[in-house]
């Protein structure tokens, strides 16, 4: 069966990697988590202090240290899902945080980053038969997907799941402050000037606010099998 790219898009804690890891799975197909680079490239600026006291970038510091950030995904054999490597470290807990959360929406904005990381997701999609999901993959990184989805939920729905996952890993978390970083992030996401997210003219929209997992990935195997080329 010919192979096919799928881009999933949406606004942040929807669930996006959550559905496309499991797609990817049931396919046989490589998920690439756009999001986690974001976050790596994130925690990179975090550890070299790159950020300002105000929250800003220090733009020119991240732009002479950006070939020196190296980020790849490795399955990870106990759970078949992939973990996110950077620069030969697994920093798949770390990149899951609050701080990384806070400050991962001023890095994506900035257009030296996005190009950098749409190039390498472009190279890892060559040979079709992925599932990328991210802001832009629809309408930035591959415009010419078979099928593009784009999922969206509530703020307080998915400031909810944000909790609930963080509690689950025994991490701290505040509801409060969850829904507040939940709001700002979608603002920042589709008011950015490069990429903003939106969703692709194409591209079939999910409001996963009251489905289970089962049905949102039931629908979204529905959706493969309908986009298949004939």
């Amino acid at each position: 069966m010919k192979k096919i790219t799928i881009a999933i898009d949406g606004f942040s804690s929807c669930g996006k990697s959550t559905m496309a890891k499991a797609l990817a799975k049931k396919l046989g197909y490589v998920y690439i988590d756009t999001g986690a680079m974001y976050r790596a490239v994130t925690l990179f600026a975090l550890r070299h202090q790159l950020f300002n006291a105000d929250g800003t970038v220090k733009e020119k510091e991240l732009k002479t240290l950006m070939p020196d950030i190296h980020i790849r995904f490795q399955l990870d054999p106990s759970t078949g899902n992939p973990r996110t490597f950077l620069n030969g470290e697994c920093v798949e807990k770390e990149i899951r945080g609050m701080e990384v959360s806070q400050h991962v929406s001023p890095i994506a904005a900035i257009p030296f980053v996005r190009e950098a990381l749409v190039a390498q997701q472009q190279t890892m999609g060559k040979e079709k038969g992925i599932v990328m999901d991210g802001r832009d993959i629809g309408t930035t990184v591959f415009p010419d997907a078979e099928l593009k989805i784009f999922v969206t939920a509530s703020a307080q729905v998915r400031a909810q799941r944000r909790y609930d996952e963080l509690k689950a890993k025994g991490m701290p978390a505040d509801f409060d402050d969850i829904l507040k970083n939940v709001q700002e992030r979608d603002y920042i996401d589709t008011h950015r000037e490069v990429s903003p997210l939106k969703k692709a003219d194409d591209a079939v929209e999910l409001d996963n606010s009251k489905l289970t997992i089962a049905e949102q990935d039931q629908w979204l195997y529905k959706q493969y099998l309908s986009h298949l080329p004939v």
